[in-house]
């Protein structure tokens, strides 16, 4: 089984799944890396953000950073390898890598619909104006 690792930009939060503007991308990605790790996938993902001693520490990271800069995150490695810049895989891509036969579609239940529900106003967001961190993930 290989080892995959995605090095993502600073993010409002450790899963960028946060804040008044989800990003649709990082919720289905999320949701991916978790089912792959609940087949067993060894996968792991670093935020420029909060663990930057993850990107310093990898050699083929800091020389990525060298050349592209953060601009060009995501970076996904695979067994150290560079597998995809620039975008997230996704679920068919990562089952591949981490060995798994078959990726099912990433859908919601049946009967269930995805409502895309966000926070319009500053007092549920994890992002909030006040800076007082006491919610926040920034």
């Amino acid at each position: 089984m290989s080892t995959i690792e995605i090095f993502e930009p600073a993010l409002c939060c450790n899963t960028g799944v946060c804040g008044d503007d989800v990003d649709q991308v990082l919720v289905a990605f999320s949701a991916d890396m978790d089912w792959v790790r609940s087949q067993g996938g060894d996968i792991a993902r670093f935020n420029l953000a909060s663990e930057p001693l993850a990107f310093a520490e990898r050699e083929p990271v800091t020389a990525f950073l060298q050349v592209s800069g953060s601009e060009g995150l995501p970076l996904v490695l695979v067994d150290g390898v560079t597998a995809i810049t620039g975008r997230y895989p996704d679920r068919t891509q990562l089952a591949k890598w981490a060995g798994l036969t078959e990726a099912p579609a990433a859908a919601a239940p049946a009967g269930i619909q995805m409502l895309g529900l966000t926070d319009t106003t500053d007092a549920g967001s994890c992002c909030a104006a006040d800076n007082d961190n006491s919610t926040s993930c920034c």
